[in-house]
């Protein structure tokens, strides 16, 4: 059955035992008293639940309340960073942290959490910021994060130190589901579509019950949400040793930062051309490694308020964390930087770092980052726009693919290497163009060793950090080659995506080309049974080999057309998702193993059955 989604969190006032929220301080008065009417007349059925049985329709849980959990001032107990999927929880300046940028942040190799400003964090434990090659969730300047619980905790569920617990009554209830319960997902920040398979078992729910127990709406609770991951709720940028707030044009010149929390140079509102400048961030701590991911703080280089920086032979140089090299933070913030240079050895150091919307334009950089959680391009909550030209873009920390998306990205004619990381990670509704690029990816380890995530060389998934948007993700590559040194070519986990390819040279490092499934949850990426993905992947004019594995939980909807080979096996266990495949009269198809799929849309002629045979829906058609 497919349940009504709703997509958007409406304010419902809710009797629970710790707290009720209001919707924002843009209500209008006549929408407060709207929502005080509503709350009146669905307050007596409106209930926190924590399911216990999902039999079809059925949905049996204990009846309970909320109530807030504090952090200490220390950090202690916190992961520190933003929750499941940012960059991977950043550790301190002494390097106690959890190193790495993991899943979360950006992908699960992504980069792992930063540790400390003398690069001591653990390396290789990354997926929990950037996705298990990702950036793992930024973690306190005292190193009090708990390294390793990252991205998380209980995700949909759990409590995390700032978010909210479960304590049940002792009383049960059994309501139903229908056509048209609406049914919403709280995140850390905001709130997204939901459907029946986002509930399961120990799922945390707000439930409106009609006078029958039918569910009239469902909010899928987010134990951390509102919980203090590190983040300081507001727009902090810190301060800057050298601000220009008036259209100029600067040629020759150095700028130097040892502060804490202060960039070495600012352009903040103005139009300003840079020729040939030096920037120098050697000192200076960061106070909230998160603050540092989505606005700048503690940056080389930080552009704002709208500004427009126009940057060409700049030597750009940091070594603190959170010493993103230059960074684009908010709406009608454009930089146009080209033929620089850039270096961080830091963790939380990107390259060219964009979020709040900015727009980032790079031709011709030279781009290498040595901590963990730092993408050479690197973008982060808010997104924006990135459009790179040419250059070199190298990483060799962990959690640091060459590319982390949380925003549109091209990137045309240029080298990307991660050496110890993924080579490109995509969070949520964002996507990835690459034409004619080189691209390695190395991934060297899952976050905190856990041998139930994936180790892969492009990951597309969903956080559910707030840190991008839920929706369909979006990677293409054209011409170039991408090569994976080690684990599967792609990988694609709690997220709808499309994927298209076109005349790329593949180089795999292991037997899978794709595997679409569902992941542990154990930081947050969705709820265990029901995160798989939905791949639409096209393959146009491509030779591709190695096998697609599609789990029961996922979907793949794949088409070749044009002259595409593809020599490999789809599902040769016999078990999987459904699988619809389109093979055009130009295509052909080798198999090299027997092969399951769900439909098939072409003539079996062009397949070599090379003594395997293909199964469709069951039955034997080769």
């Amino acid at each position: 059955m497919k349940w009504k989604k709703l997509v958007t969190l409406g304010c419902v006032v809710v009797m629970t035992v710790s707290s009720v929220t209001a919707c924002g301080s843009n209500t209008t008065e006549n929408q407060t008293v709207e929502a005080t009417e509503q709350s009146e007349e669905n307050q007596s059925d409106s209930v926190i639940v924590q399911v216990t049985a999902v039999e079809g329709d059925q949905i049996t849980a204990d009846v309970g309340t909320l109530t807030t959990a504090s952090a200490d001032a220390s950090g202690n107990g916190a992961p520190g960073g933003e929750a499941p999927s940012g960059e991977a929880p950043g550790g301190d300046d002494s390097g106690n942290g959890a190193p790495g940028e993991a899943p979360g942040g950006e992908a699960p190799s992504g980069e792992a959490p930063g540790g400390d400003d003398s690069g001591n964090g653990a390396p290789g434990e990354a997926p929990s910021g950037e996705a298990p090659g990702g950036e793992a969730p930024s973690g306190d300047n005292s190193g009090n994060g708990a390294p390793g619980e990252a991205p998380s905790g209980d995700a949909l569920g759990g409590q995390m130190p700032g978010g909210s617990s479960f304590e049940a009554s002792g009383e049960s209830i059994t309501f139903t589901l229908t056509d048209d319960t609406a049914i919403t997902l709280e995140y850390l920040q905001g709130s997204g579509e939901g459907n029946a398979d986002d509930i399961a078992v120990g799922s945390v729910l707000e439930v409106v019950l009609d006078e029958d127990n039918q569910a009239v709406s469902v909010t899928v609770r987010n134990l951390n949400a509102g919980g203090g991951f590190g983040g300081s709720g507001e727009v902090t940028n810190g301060t800057s040793a050298n601000t220009i707030t008036e259209d100029t044009e600067v040629d020759s010149e150095t700028y130097t930062s040892t502060g804490d929390d202060e960039n070495a140079l600012r352009v903040d509102g103005a139009t300003v051309t840079l020729k040939d400048i030096t920037i120098e961030k050697t000192a200076g701590s960061s106070s909230n490694t998160e603050d540092g991911d989505f606005y700048g703080l503690n940056a080389g280089l930080l552009v704002l308020n709208g500004a427009t920086a126009t940057i060409t032979g700049a030597t750009v140089n940091t070594s603190v964390t959170n010493g993103n090299g230059v960074f684009s933070y908010g709406e009608g913030t454009v930089v146009n930087i080209s033929d620089s240079t850039i270096r961080t050895t830091e963790n939380n150091s990107g390259g060219i770092q964009t979020t709040g919307g900015g727009t980032m334009n790079a031709a011709n950089l030279d781009v290498e980052t040595q901590g963990n959680s730092a993408a050479a391009i690197r973008s982060d909550r808010g997104g924006g726009t990135v459009n790179v030209d040419g250059g070199s873009y190298v990483t060799n920390g962990t959690g640091s693919p060459a590319i982390y998306c949380t925003a549109g990205i091209s990137v045309s004619d240029a080298t990307l290497t991660a050496n110890a990381s993924e080579g490109v990670v995509v969070e949520g509704k964002n996507s990835v163009a690459l034409t004619d690029c080189e691209v390695t990816g190395n991934m060297s380890n899952t976050y905190n060793g856990d041998s139930d995530e994936n180790i892969h060389c492009i990951m597309i998934y969903q956080s559910m950090s707030g840190d991008a948007d839920v929706g369909e993700a979006t990677f293409s590559a054209e011409g170039g080659s991408i090569t994976a040194k080690t684990g599967d070519m792609f990988y694609i986990t709690n997220t709808d995506c499309e994927i298209t390819l076109k005349d790329v040279a593949f180089t795999l490092a292991n037997d899978v080309f794709l595997r679409v499934e569902g992941n542990s949850s154990s930081r947050g990426w969705g709820t265990e049974g029901a995160n798989g993905g939905d791949v639409t992947l096209t393959a146009d004019s491509q030779e591709f080999a190695g096998n697609i594995l599609v789990d029961e939980i996922s979907s793949l909807a794949l088409t070749m057309k044009n002259g595409t080979s593809y020599e490999g096996a789809i599902n040769p266990d016999g078990d999987g998702g459904t699988v619809d495949v389109t093979l055009d009269d130009d295509s052909t198809w080798t198999l090299t193993g027997d092969s399951y799929i769900t439909s098939f849309d072409g003539d079996t002629s062009n397949i070599t059955a090379n003594g395997y045979h293909l199964y469709v829906n069951g039955e034997q058609v080769l």
